[in-house]
């Protein structure tokens, strides 16, 4: 069974409150005792009541004398260090609950204009908006755009460099090794191919034997040319597209 939430409150009841007095005095006195065990600290306790005469002391009136004699010799400084009345106690609360409401007005206009934000993407216009909404839009937007670029200076910093791409290589027939660009690699292959059969020659002409002494028409296999010799007018049947 939970325990039920004590009122802070002025108790009127003087049964109730007496009986709640001394309940709470042993265990306050308790709680010094243990204190000052477990810690190995000096500490002293002193309780005026206006249910008895004398003044409650723990441990004793000689530990209690030596206790505020140690505290007496301190500085002045020292002494109200960490000293906490009531008015500067109600005062630390106001302003610690002061900056967590200004805190959750903040979250709540930001999530206001978020949803103003997000009713425009969808076709609403901005006529009907103040001139504070405006602002407010328009702080939220800066805002965003600057984690989006930060996300993407990220991004680029994190990725991997280019790979860099190397030529493919042919072996011709003649077992030398042929370093051919990616975009005539394809070409290239079926034009090796096509000599490996004996139809190079057929793909540019051929000369026969007119008369009966020619017999068959051998084919004619045209000398290639880079087009460097300009006497040569072999060399412009070849096409400068592949070889540049």
């Amino acid at each position: 069974m939970t325990r039920k939430k004590v009122k802070l409150a002025f108790i009127t009841n003087d049964s109730a409150r007496k009986a709640t007095f001394k309940k709470r005095k042993k265990g306050l006195m308790k709680k010094v005792s243990e204190l000052s065990t477990l810690c190995g600290i000096d500490a002293c306790a002193v309780v005026y009541s206006p249910y008895e005469s004398q003044p409650e002391v723990w441990p004793d009136i000689r530990g209690a004398h030596r206790v505020l004699a140690q505290f007496k010799r301190m500085p002045e400084m020292e002494q109200s260090k960490k000293m906490v009345n009531q008015e500067s106690f109600i005062r630390h609360r106001i302003s610690k609950a002061a900056d967590q409401l200004k805190k959750i007005h903040k979250d709540n206009r930001e999530k206001e204009i978020t949803h103003l934000m997000y009713q425009c993407l969808t076709g609403k216009g901005v006529q009907g908006l103040g001139l504070p909404e405006l602002n407010d839009m328009g702080w939220l937007l800066d805002q965003n755009l600057k984690e989006i670029y930060k996300r993407i200076d990220g991004l680029k910093k994190a990725a991997p460099p280019p790979v860099e791409q190397k030529p493919a290589v042919v072996v011709d027939g003649g077992g030398g090794g042929v370093a051919a660009p990616p975009q005539q690699q394809q070409w290239f292959t079926e034009w090796m191919g096509n000599q490996s059969d004996g139809q190079i020659g057929g793909s540019f002409g051929h000369s026969g034997g007119g008369g009966g002494g020619g017999g068959a028409g051998d084919e004619m296999i045209v000398p290639f040319s880079d087009g460097s010799n300009n006497n040569n007018n072999n060399g412009v049947m070849w096409s400068n597209v592949f070889f540049p």
